[in-house]
């Protein structure tokens, strides 16, 4: 399912891009934003040891920041450019184990609001070259409207 949503700020892909990179948790694990468009967002993390869990898999808080922040920048790409945003709820379905050597979360918005908007990301683990649903999500995020994303 495709939808078709208009930024509020014209230079969104800058905006998202820079927020993305201030966070440090992001680079800490090795994640990438691969791509951002009007209401989608793509991010891929490669797998490493100290991301596993004891069967050696990608652990679930893992699989579950990259669906917050897939969802997270789906929807800050349709944001003022005076705005911040921070994650209300989230739900998490883990479908199969993250068993592979790459996480995709593709996050797209299923509804933009003034305040809040709702998020569906689907995260895939890649396997010798074939990718599998392991997790689905359900985030509300929340627009802080003339609050700017940048650290103070």
């Amino acid at each position: 399912m495709s939808m078709s949503f208009k930024p509020l700020d014209p230079n969104y892909q800058e905006k998202v891009r820079s927020s993305f990179s201030r966070q440090k948790f992001m680079d800490f694990i090795g994640a990438e934003l691969v791509e951002i468009k009007p209401g989608y967002c793509e991010i891929h993390l490669p797998y490493k040891k100290e991301l596993s869990q004891q069967h050696g898999f990608f652990h679930a808080g893992i699989i579950g920041t990259v669906a917050d922040n897939s969802g997270g920048y789906a929807s800050f790409s349709l944001m003022p450019k005076d705005s911040s945003i921070l994650t209300v709820e989230y739900k998490l379905n883990l479908i199969a184990p993250g068993d592979g050597e790459l996480l995709i979360a593709r996050g797209q918005v299923i509804k933009s609001g003034r305040t809040l908007t709702i998020c569906r990301t689907e995260v895939f683990v890649v396997k010798n070259g074939v990718e599998k649903l392991c997790a689905t999500s359900l985030t509300t995020l929340m627009a802080l409207v003339g609050k700017s994303d940048k650290s103070e």
